[in-house]
């Protein structure tokens, strides 16, 4: 059945969840020079910007999920992840306080929120967001942002377990190899949202 995609992302109930869009991540200071290539061939942040600009414009609140660790790792579980594991072994990767963890500059707006996290790879587990949405009367969640190797689908998952309605923007999003990504979107993503684009979100909300 069709989605209405109006009524699905609607001012009021709706909100833009922004993933790691940090300049640490995919910005001047990224460490996956893959992703920042697929990214900028894509046009994911000059997309993932029409989608917040269009989301301020209606009302529709925006929340920057991103990620930090201390430098004295308080917060993170340290060694229970290949990735984490690797990713900790750059003493300076992503330190609070640094200008790898700020929110690219395109996509901040006074009136954003955030919500950080220390551990993990995705936004909802051991963090307030869950509740920063539920008080501000949300059930649906529009996701841009990185990445479809785990943050997205993460993200994605966790939402439908607590019960929210999920949107994913296939052209604000990205994930290496591109071709796997493709797959992600197409076998995993279509399973846990309705996947748009930023044109028909943005249209939505005009």
């Amino acid at each position: 059945m069709p989605v209405d995609l109006g009524a699905l992302v609607a001012p009021g109930h709706s909100a833009v969840l922004a993933m790691e869009m940090q300049r640490g991540v995919a910005g001047d200071l990224a460490r996956f020079p893959g992703l920042v290539e697929v990214s900028a061939r894509g046009g994911v942040v000059d997309n993932a910007a029409v989608v917040l600009a269009a989301a301020r414009a209606a009302g529709v609140p925006v929340v920057h999920c991103t990620a930090a660790f201390r430098a004295d790792r308080a917060g993170s579980h340290t060694a229970n992840s290949p990735f984490i594991t690797a990713l900790l072994k750059d003493p300076s990767h992503m330190l609070e306080g640094t200008g790898a963890v700020e929110v690219l500059p395109a996509l901040l707006a006074p009136g954003d929120l955030e919500s950080r996290r220390h551990h993990g790879f995705s936004p909802f587990t051991g963090t307030a967001l869950d509740m920063t949405l539920r008080s501000l009367g949300v059930s649906t969640v529009v996701a841009v942002g990185f990445s479809l190797n785990l943050g997205i689908p993460g993200l994605a998952l966790e939402a439908v377990n607590l019960g929210y309605r999920v949107a994913v923007v296939t052209d604000a999003v990205a994930g290496v190899p591109e071709d796997y990504a493709r797959a992600v979107l197409r076998h995993t993503v279509s399973l846990l949202a309705t996947r748009v684009t930023a044109a028909e979100v943005a249209g939505a909300w005009t």
